[in-house]
């Protein structure tokens, strides 16, 4: 019957899913606890560039408050 595919239907989904958790999940490991961010404009790109300059180690994911920022 139609019930047949379910477990094959699950197989293949927790096979696509599970790439793009662990890449998601590798990213937040090795970038200081957040996801890696991917610019492909021009204003996402100038905001991970301020980010980068505002951080004071040259990173864009090391975030200071606004109280840190001189």
């Amino acid at each position: 019957m139609w019930f047949e595919i379910l477990p094959g239907l699950a197989i293949m989904g927790t096979c696509i899913l599970i790439p793009g958790v662990a890449t998601a999940r590798i990213h937040r490991f090795s970038n200081g606890g957040k996801e890696k961010r991917v610019a492909y404009y021009s204003y996402p790109w100038t905001l991970m560039e301020r980010d980068r300059r505002i951080s004071g180690v040259n990173r864009y994911y090391v975030s200071k408050g606004l109280e840190n920022i001189d």
